[in-house]
């Protein structure tokens, strides 16, 4: 492997670094919202969004719009809509994850079946690819993963006490229905916004890999969550340098690099105390 070659033909491609960029901003952005999910046991948000803002996409091809704007649409609309039936009490969190998430996988793959011409585009969008992100996708990242960070640096307490406890926190006056609607709608735009980097199908497991993976760490709420953030950054760079290397999809090289970061974890925390 000539690592200088490597890095020389990187510099020389601006969408190469433009990819490297928005995957750093997704690695930041990913866990900063799916420690929170983890916590409130709703992970699986995450899986439903991704599989959304596929069918977001395939309805982007048909109509000929903007693949963010059709992605984002759809993801917001229906993680409003999750959160509507959740809150109301009419379904369990997990039956109203599950029914979004497989009514709307269906109707992407019918969709995206009827296209001709396009198989390339979509593995891109089902696996992520270096190739596909523009400027402007960059800009609309930067612009979610700004609001992402001032959200949760705002509202921090509150969504650490109302990920622990909904009632505790409605009763210490935290207007827990507005946070969560904020939440959901932030968590949809990074989903919408991240799926030319990682894919529709593997977002999921950013969100929640590196967070599991700092868990296993066994350190406070605030310490936690900044190991997950710097594992999910670092599973962002190297998983994208093998994607450039290898010609391999980014999406599974990142998330199988954060894998490795989960395990890494999982054996530290089993072998070093034992070993000391």
């Amino acid at each position: 492997m000539n690592t200088d070659m490597d890095l020389s033909a990187f510099l020389q491609f601006d969408f190469l670094q433009r990819a490297l960029e928005a995957g750093i901003l997704v690695g930041i952005a990913a866990p900063l919202l799916g420690m929170f999910l983890v916590v409130r046991r709703y992970s699986l948000l995450s899986d439903a969004l991704s599989h959304v803002s596929l069918l977001g996409v395939a309805l982007a091809l048909i109509l000929k719009i903007p693949i963010f704007f059709g992605a984002l649409f759809l993801s917001v609309a229906s993680a409003l809509g999750m959160e509507r039936l959740r809150a109301s009490g009419r379904m369990p969190g997990e039956s109203v994850v599950a029914l979004f998430l497989s009514g709307s996988l269906a109707l992407a793959v019918v969709l995206l079946s009827s296209l001709r011409g396009l198989n390339a585009n979509i593995m891109s969008y089902l696996f992520g690819s270096l190739s596909t992100v523009t400027a402007f996708d960059l800009l609309m990242l930067c612009v979610i993963v700004a609001l992402v960070i001032v959200f949760v640096s705002w509202k921090y307490h509150s969504l650490f006490l109302s990920s622990l406890d909904e009632e505790l926190a409605r009763v210490s006056g935290v207007r827990v229905s507005l946070l969560n609607v904020c939440f959901v709608s932030l968590a949809a735009g990074v989903v919408a916004a991240s799926i030319q980097i990682v894919g529709a199908l593997l977002i999921g497991a950013l969100m929640v890999i590196p967070v599991l993976a700092a868990l296993e760490l066994r350190r406070g709420f605030f310490a936690t969550l900044m190991a997950a953030e710097v594992i999910s950054v670092v599973a962002v760079i190297i998983g994208f340098f093998l994607s450039y290397h290898f010609n391999l999809a980014s999406g599974g090289a990142i998330v199988l690099v954060a894998m490795g970061g989960y395990f890494l974890a999982f054996f530290y925390r089993r072998l070093v105390p034992s070993i000391i």
